[in-house]
């Protein structure tokens, strides 16, 4: 089954399966959302079939938590858990600095309150997410729906001051209809092309009425796991000031790649 996985999703199996190695019995776990985290809920699963690993997951996401449910996750909410050990979770695009743009899923409300709610956050990826500079990934921005044009309009004229090379915005749409997130709000994705100052224009766009969370986080994560179509792992751990390679082997397993989305 693995030889019939393109390299990219390759190279999102070995980062999942090298990250799934994180979790350990009686640990509370965010699971993030995505087609990377879903590798990853994917070789958590196996791992609680098949090796017995005990954990239980709060889900960023309602399709991350039936998922989860499905391979035999024990589901929880954040109130239930109130603090967590560890999240994994994918990105848009992360830099040297493991600063990242999240939010494609249309999960970042969710994804940032728990990825802050933990000990440690650790972002799974393909090598193709590594930027020099933030900003060529549309940034999602989550907003209410009530003056939503008009939030917009602000976040326009906000941008004119920042510097960033772009400054188009649109409304994520599902067919005919905005895009709605778990919590009922609408996503703004601005297409900024490179950001020169993450740290402050993710201040200045959380000061906004209307603008409820942005997709930048930025001092949230502690290590990236890269993964490459040949087998590879790169390890990067911010706080530690390490970097690791490794290959890993890759096992048919219809049960884990059967019938999972990219």
């Amino acid at each position: 089954m693995s030889g019939e996985l393109s390299p990219i999703d390759k190279a999102k199996f070995v980062a999942a399966k090298r990250a799934a190695q994180y979790v350990e019995d009686g640990m509370r776990v965010g699971l993030g959302t995505g087609s990377t985290a879903a590798w990853l809920v994917r070789c958590l699963g196996e791992k609680v079939r098949e090796e017995g690993l005990r954990f239980r997951g709060v889900p960023t996401s309602s399709r991350t938590a039936e998922l989860a449910r499905e391979v035999g996750i024990e589901v929880i909410s954040l109130d239930e858990a109130k603090w967590l050990d560890l999240t994994i979770d994918g990105a848009d695009e992360f830099d040297r600095d493991l600063a990242l743009i999240k939010g494609g899923g249309g999960a970042l409300l969710q994804e940032k309150i728990v990825a802050t709610a933990s000990d440690q956050m650790v972002v799974i990826a393909d090598a193709a997410k590594e930027v020099e500079h933030l900003g060529a990934f549309p940034l999602p921005v989550e907003v209410i729906p009530f003056g939503w044009q008009t939030t917009k309009a602000l976040v326009e004229e906000t941008l004119i001051s920042m510097d960033v090379m772009g400054r188009d915005t649109t409304l994520r749409m599902n067919g005919d209809h905005p895009y709605v997130t778990d919590e009922g709000n609408y996503i703004l994705d601005l297409h900024l092309g490179r950001i020169g100052n993450p740290r402050q224009l993710a201040m200045v766009l959380n000061q906004m009425p209307g603008v409820v969370e942005n997709g930048l986080f930025i001092d949230i994560c502690d290590a990236v796991v890269i993964g490459f179509g040949d087998g590879r792992v790169e390890v990067r751990d911010i706080n530690a000031g390490t970097v690791q390679q490794e290959r890993l082997d890759f096992v048919e397993d219809d049960n884990l790649f059967g019938d999972l989305d990219g």
